[in-house]
């Protein structure tokens, strides 16, 4: 029965029509740092690894225990819902260009993990098209971890159903996870970067030839009244959301999503990478990231202050002064004004006004690296390419 059910969903594969596109809409959360700030806690003192800035490196990503380095949700807005099994499990998942594995909450998670508790699980036994697989999968994160094992099911993403092996996480390390608004994680990155070798959720939709392209695209709202808080569409981009042509750079480390950066200016003066960067283009991060050195160099430059939570702040009320921050990525120049790289928010009673701007250091060999995330993605409106291994940059409506 279990056979027939995931081949007559496979059989429905085939009703969805090649011409197009497949969305996902994406709603936004407060991020776990605005969840903390609100209850009056302080980041560094529930995280304590933020005291470190610095990410460990596995030993490579096929074995079954192995951090996925270049994922920090700590800031992350976004959230798409899919669904997994035979009635309908729902779960809001963050979209990851920084990993490839997809991952829910079981519900053989043991009360003694609150934060596994705290969100949707998926359940097994209620689903007519489960698959056992059993596999033991640990991810190490900077803040915090997962551990499960592998099943299969029907999963649902976009409507299109697939037969996908994912993670059922039985433990969920309580900081940050208890704090987070998502479920858990859909990796979109290269196959290379899946643990225990899993296809990708997209590259299983790819083998299903359902997409007139091998590519995604990301969209982020920057209107704040609007409930939508953006898009990601499959099989192409939405002429609706941006302006002009997309301009392209070729991935520059087979089997990521990084390309070369060739600069970072302040105004008209060129600060950094005058010899060439990477930056890792991540949907599963929402701050812009670099190394440290760089980060304290740069916000000097625009006269923020480093506050005791490993946060740059700004008077709000210079926020129309700042400087214009540049990225170089291939012959172009992408621009951040002032007024998109501060974050306004409350925090403890008062307005700040947080420079979305972090420091990290990432060891090689994957590092030294600029991580690229909503900051830059709000902007940009940003296409990944799988066809020709290269990412597009259109300015964003």
């Amino acid at each position: 029965m279990q056979q027939y059910w995931a081949f007559a969903a496979v059989i429905c594969f085939l009703c969805f029509s090649s011409d197009a596109f497949q969305r996902i809409s994406l709603k936004k959360m407060p991020s776990i740092r605005e969840t903390l700030q609100g209850m009056g806690l302080k980041v560094s003192d529930v995280l304590t690894s933020l005291q470190h800035g610095t990410y460990y490196l596995g030993e490579g990503t096929h074995n079954r225990t192995a951090p996925t380095i270049l994922t920090n949700y700590l800031d992350m807005q976004y959230y798409g819902e899919i669904s997994i099994g035979t009635p309908a499990q729902i779960f809001k998942v963050v979209f990851d260009t920084g990993s490839a594995n997809l991952w829910v909450p079981s519900h053989q998670c043991s009360p003694l993990f609150s934060a596994c508790i705290s969100h949707n699980r998926y359940d097994s036994s209620k689903s007519s098209t489960y698959k056992p697989n059993g596999t033991e999968i640990v991810v190490q994160y900077a803040q915090g971890y997962i551990k499960g094992f592998l099943s299969q099911d029907i999963v649902r993403v976009a409507e299109i159903p697939i037969v996908q092996v994912f993670t059922e996480a039985t433990v969920l390390s309580t900081k940050p996870f208890i704090y987070a608004m998502f479920d858990g994680v859909l990796g979109m990155g290269y196959p290379s970067q899946a643990i225990d070798g899993v296809m990708p959720v997209f590259d299983k939709i790819i083998s299903e030839k359902v997409l007139t392209a091998k590519v995604f695209s990301v969209y982020y709202s920057r209107n704040a009244e609007l409930n939508m808080g953006g898009e990601i569409i499959l099989g192409g981009s939405d002429p609706s959301y941006y302006i002009g042509d997309f301009h392209y750079v070729s991935i520059s480390r087979e089997g990521y999503w990084h390309i070369g950066l060739k600069g970072v200016s302040v105004g008209s003066e060129m600060l950094f990478c005058h010899e060439g960067c990477t930056a890792a283009i991540d949907t599963g991060a929402s701050f812009i990231t670099g190394p440290a050195s760089s980060v304290a160099v740069l916000m000097r430059a625009i006269g923020a202050t480093l506050v005791e939570e490993k946060d740059y702040v700004i008077e709000c009320k210079k926020i129309h002064l700042l400087p214009d921050i540049s990225f170089h990525l291939g012959d172009r120049a992408y621009t951040l004004s002032g007024s998109a790289y501060v974050l306004q928010h409350a925090s403890y009673g008062k307005e700040l006004c947080v420079v979305a701007f972090s420091a990290l250091d990432i060891p090689p060999p994957l590092g030294p690296l600029w991580l690229l995330g909503a900051t830059f993605i709000g902007q940009y409106y940003t296409e990944f390419d799988r066809q020709n291994n290269r990412i597009g940059f259109a300015t964003a409506l």
